[in-house]
């Protein structure tokens, strides 16, 4: 008869039997096992391992945290944050057709999904504006990270009530170009109202209601943000963006730049810089590309050739 009772060991956080082991072999102390690793707590060494750690991931230390793994991960960008169901067409879950039968089935049950999927008038006019919001984006050709910012900046108008009384389309495009002041995008009104169906002073004025009540975070976009956007409208060279740039500086280190327009101080910098290489800009252009006057950047470029002089 054996005189160990128990030659195996369960392991209840990995789900394995192991053997039972009376100690560490190299220094006699005691061992634990742990995912899997059976190692000596006094040595160090490890007296047996199993390499598959049939263990749950740990995503945090929160206790509440949910563990979830399933389905597609939640998104702004959609009026229900992407929870809903879609009805497929044609071919049900294994790939095979339908029969005429089914798709008319289908096709009804299709209908019915599609009128229940607003619970409120509320909820209708989210998902209409998040539909503009996103071909604001692709038009102005705007990245996934500014559309999802957009769309919250709009749900938390729509929960301030501030939508009542203005337009879906004004608020989406301001809350466009809230978004694009967030993340340090350059972008000017006029570019937005371009491509949607408000105006220049509605998108302003909008921009400027979300910006008071929702106490925005929007950080100044220097004066060197704005030089690649003129530039490339202007069809400006690159030595001449560069001396531009040069010009933004040492503007800034003398205080030309505070309180005064950031896109006329680049239209001025890349006009002066433009005249020095003996590659002359109109002003008008310059200041079509900056959505300034041509007085403002006049204004500009005086104050910069006295910095100069």
């Amino acid at each position: 008869m054996s005189s160990r009772i128990y030659e195996r060991q369960f392991d209840e956080d990995d789900g394995q039997t192991l053997p039972t082991d009376p100690g560490c072999p190299e220094c006699g102390g005691d061992t634990v096992t742990d995912g899997g690793e059976t190692a000596c707590v006094e040595c160090g060494l490890v007296v047996e391992e199993y390499r598959i750690d049939h263990r749950g991931r740990r995503d945090g230390f929160d206790e509440e945290a949910t563990i979830e793994r399933t389905g597609p991960p939640l998104t702004e960008a959609r009026h229900d944050r992407g929870l809903s169901s879609e009805i497929g067409w044609q071919r049900d879950a294994h790939g095979n057709t339908l029969t005429s039968r089914k798709r008319r089935q289908i096709a009804r049950l299709r209908t019915q999904q599609r009128r229940g999927r607003f619970a409120s008038r509320a909820e209708r006019d989210l998902a209409h504006a998040f539909g503009e919001i996103a071909r604001l984006v692709a038009a102005v050709d705007l990245s996934r990270a500014v559309r999802e910012s957009a769309c919250a900046l709009y749900r938390r108008a729509q929960n301030e009530n501030l939508i009542r009384g203005r337009s879906i389309e004004g608020v989406a495009a301001a809350a466009v170009y809230a978004a694009c002041r967030q993340d340090g995008v350059v972008l000017s009104p006029t570019d937005l109202a371009a491509v949607s169906s408000c105006t220049v002073r509605e998108v302003r004025r909008t921009y400027g209601v979300l910006n008071t009540e929702l106490a925005l975070a929007t950080p100044i976009v220097d004066a060197a943000g704005f030089l690649p956007r003129i530039a490339a409208a202007c069809d400006v060279s690159a030595d001449v963006q560069q001396r531009a740039r040069e010009l933004v500086e040492k503007a800034r280190e003398a205080g030309y730049v505070n309180g005064r327009s950031q896109a006329g101080v680049a239209a001025g910098c890349l006009y002066l810089a433009s005249i020095e290489a003996g590659r002359r800009v109109t002003q008008a252009r310059l200041a079509n590309a900056a959505d300034v006057s041509t007085a403002t950047l006049r204004s500009r470029l005086k104050e910069i050739r006295d910095l100069e002089a």
